[in-house]
């Protein structure tokens, strides 16, 4: 797929880029699953409140602390 990227414009692949780099840091499919999913959701409206940044974070293990 990494060869595909080449094709697209410059803005669109560094988004995509940024989307591959957030979500392979979490461990499972499932857990990728959902925090693409939310974050699709949480910008359907076009706004962000804090409260869906910080689900957001903790979907995406940032705001978790150490197991």
């Amino acid at each position: 797929m990494k060869f595909l990227l080449k094709f697209l414009p410059e803005d669109t692949r560094n988004i995509i880029e940024l989307g591959m780099r957030i979500t392979s840091s979490l461990d499972t499919p499932g857990e990728r699953r959902a925090a693409i999913e939310y974050g699709i959701y949480m910008l359907k409206d076009g706004k962000v409140q804090v409260s869906e940044w910080a689900k957001f974070g903790s979907k995406l293990g940032i705001l978790t602390g150490p197991h």
